[in-house]
């Protein structure tokens, strides 16, 4: 049976700032409406943070009973390790979504946005569906595609809808930014991952580029997102500029993947694109806010 340690580690609390991260940028974006909110930014955090264990518990159970976990590097696999029965893991991510449900509802009916119902329906299929059913789109190369919509438009502009009822130019491109970094995360832990997801025949992007196309790729997202900060500056918020205080953290994370790391060199990238990203995220806030 796993342990309370073992468990926390399955939900791969690594990847948790690519669900706090939106919500801090949505809510920066609100603030110059003179709309932010603080309790629905808190009932949207609980939104985001239940989706993305959800997703983390369901990849655990899906990867685990086809095998694809056995012999990975990087953090705990509940079922791929046999620390869990595969139930129990499934029974995990069905609870988070559900949570997620139950909160997004709350959140839905006190902003008054009906809307957002149908956004989060699909928000927890596309959820399960990454790697999840008889034709996962996660093996396809379209797993990327998925964080960047749900990670970083979605929930950056739905944090940013409830509290102001509207979207704007700075939230749109805030949740560009947020999105490539939240992809940047996923871009680092499959192009670790591409020699078992190649012999297991998980066709990811990073399995598709290989190994150059992917490194090249981290560093595409990364630059895509100061330009965005770049574009929020020089035509709605110069204050955005304080984002740019995060690149010493965007430069360890691109020096570690263009080293030529692989393996268990590559996990510290993991940690240090996910501290770029919420750092980037409350200096874009804040940016934003002044």
């Amino acid at each position: 049976m796993a342990t309370l340690v073992e468990w926390v580690e399955g939900a791969r609390p690594r990847t948790l700032p690519a669900a706090v991260a939106p919500v801090i940028v949505g809510t920066g974006a609100a603030w110059p409406l003179h709309s932010a909110k603080l309790g629905f930014a808190l009932l949207a955090l609980v939104v985001a943070l239940a989706l993305q264990v959800g997703v983390n518990y369901a990849n655990d159970y899906s990867d685990g009973i086809r095998g694809t976990d056995v012999r990975r590097v990087g953090p705990v696999r509940l079922v791929g390790q046999e620390l869990a029965a595969p139930s129990t893991v499934k029974f995990a991510a069905i609870a988070s979504f559900g949570s997620a449900g139950v909160v997004g509802l709350a959140l839905v009916g006190l902003s008054n946005t009906p809307i957002l119902i149908l956004v989060g329906a699909l928000s927890i299929v596309a959820a399960w569906r990454y790697t999840g059913g008889p034709n996962p789109y996660g093996y396809r190369g379209l797993g990327e595609v998925f964080v960047f919509v749900f990670f970083g438009l979605v929930a950056t502009l739905g944090t940013l809808y409830t509290q102001a009822h509207r979207l704007t130019w700075p939230g749109v491109l805030g949740a560009v930014g947020i999105g490539c970094l939240a992809t940047a995360i996923l871009v680092a832990n499959n192009l670790r991952d591409i020699p078992t997801d190649t012999v297991h025949g998980k066709r990811t992007l990073a399995v598709r580029l290989g190994e150059r196309g992917t490194r090249g790729l981290y560093v595409t997202l990364v630059v895509i997102a100061v330009l965005a900060v770049g574009a929020i500056a020089a035509w709605w918020y110069i204050g955005a500029l304080l984002a740019l205080v995060t690149l010493p953290l965007a430069w360890r994370g691109v020096r570690l993947v263009t080293s030529g790391a692989t393996g268990p060199r590559l996990i510290p990238v993991l940690l240090v694109t996910g501290l770029f990203e919420v750092a980037y995220a409350v200096a874009l806030a804040i940016g934003m806010g002044l």
